[in-house]
């Protein structure tokens, strides 16, 4: 079991979130979802029944949903970082997870809940990595002009075209 679950604090729609990002992520499920019984409910203003915590994995990561109230928001200051090794995920993931969202730059974007993501391809660690700093130079200043990314280009910029 891991030791640190990712906490997240939805004003109302946890379960609905939780079954959106399961059927984008392989490998995942919802595990448990705990409802409000009388007291909690009363305490919480809540309706007995109503779901309060959904425990759900993305791909084998565990995260926990929770119905707060709409106090508290997400900002980009906490995102998840998606590891793509191909074009293809990169696409499937960004199209999926900006539907209903907005896109941001450099490969973020906020989902239909406010969550940011990061869909990046694995080889740009590698591209912007590199030893000559010129190529990595190239290859950042066409990534931040984007907003999804895109292998192609950013492999053209480390090759100086």
């Amino acid at each position: 079991m891991t030791k640190i679950t990712p906490f997240l604090w939805f004003g109302g729609n946890a379960l609905q979130a939780a079954r959106y990002y399961v059927s984008i992520f392989p490998r995942s499920k919802v595990k448990t979802i705990l409802r409000y019984n009388a007291v909690s409910a009363k305490a919480a203003g809540r309706k007995k029944g109503s779901v309060l915590t959904v425990g759900f994995e993305l791909d084998g990561q565990p995260f926990t949903a929770l119905n707060g109230n709409p106090l508290f928001q997400f900002t980009e200051a906490i995102s998840f970082v998606v590891h793509c090794r191909t074009q293809r995920e990169v696409d499937r993931y960004w199209r999926r997870l900006s539907a209903g969202g907005r896109p941001g730059q450099c490969g973020w974007l906020k989902d239909r809940f406010g969550v940011s993501w990061q869909i990046v391809p694995d080889e740009v660690l590698n591209l912007l990595g590199d030893r000559d700093p010129e190529k990595s130079r190239r290859v950042m200043a066409a990534l931040i002009q984007m907003t999804k990314l895109d292998l192609a280009i950013l492999r053209r910029a480390h090759r100086g075209r």
